[in-house]
């Protein structure tokens, strides 16, 4: 199990893939932890140097005391990437990783080659509905919301084709830090990239779930529409479009990444 060591963070990692191939950075959504990508890192470690990472507050990754903002979480990538001695990297969020890549996008293009903004949107939910989380979380534990969220995250018929999976990421999201889940929600809370996502001009493809309640494929194509020349992908799928709908978005992300 690997760590960087990093301001006031212990950030935990994997990398697999060759050793000098061109890198790829998967950020996890809210709530999970790096095995939400196991599929897509098993099939790009074969070209690409496959970084995932657990997000502050997520997974084996420390929880300093919050809120945090999307700008921290970008920080911790640049971070992260000077850890590992990365100068240039494809980036691919889902959801506040989305929302990470779109603060790297505006704040520290010269680190990105390609970029992937997945289920995600410039502003997310409204500030009471995030309150509201996080007083409940604070109160009553992960497991109070955990059975709704992934509701939301994965299509009726997907929960019932893949139950085991549907399960298995309910746990890592039952089992998520309090402090640090709530320290996130408040980064979604108060991110609001409406007036700046445009600013973009890394190449660029965003990817939405047409049955995705919590970033509405709209609000995904509201992003690419302001970023020139991007490329905007709408898949059969729920908020995790890498899980339910993986070989199609395996195959989109592999095809944008060697054009």
């Amino acid at each position: 199990m690997a760590f960087a060591e990093l301001k006031d963070l212990r950030m935990h990692y994997e990398v697999a893939g060759p050793v000098g191939a061109p890198v790829l950075v998967f950020s996890n959504s809210l709530g999970t932890d790096l095995s939400m990508w196991d599929v897509q890192a098993v099939e790009f470690a074969k070209k690409y140097r496959v970084v995932r990472y657990d997000k502050r507050g997520h997974g084996q990754s420390s929880s300093p005391a919050g809120p945090y903002t999307i700008e921290m979480l970008g920080r911790d990538v640049v971070g992260l990437l000077d850890f590992l001695e990365f100068d240039r990297v494809h980036f691919c969020g889902l959801s506040i990783g989305g929302q990470t890549g779109m603060w790297l996008g505006v704040n520290a293009a010269q680190r990105l080659n390609k970029l992937v903004l997945s289920n995600t949107a410039a502003k997310i939910g409204t500030t009471d509905g995030w309150n509201l989380r996080i007083e409940t979380v604070s109160t009553s534990g992960m497991k109070s919301v955990a059975a709704t969220v992934v509701e939301r995250w994965f299509t009726v018929g997907f929960r019932a084709e893949e139950p085991a999976e549907v399960s298995r990421i309910q746990r890592v999201l039952e089992n998520a830090n309090v402090r640090g889940y709530a320290g996130c929600c408040a980064a979604v809370r108060d991110f609001d990239y409406r007036e700046k996502v445009g600013e973009i001009r890394t190449s660029t493809m965003a990817i939405a779930g047409t049955h995705d309640p919590a970033t509405p494929p709209g609000d995904t194509r509201w992003v690419a529409d302001r970023i020139a020349g991007s490329r905007f992908v709408e898949l059969n799928a729920s908020h995790l479009s890498n899980i339910e709908a993986h070989e199609r978005f395996s195959a989109e992300l592999g095809a944008f990444l060697a054009a």
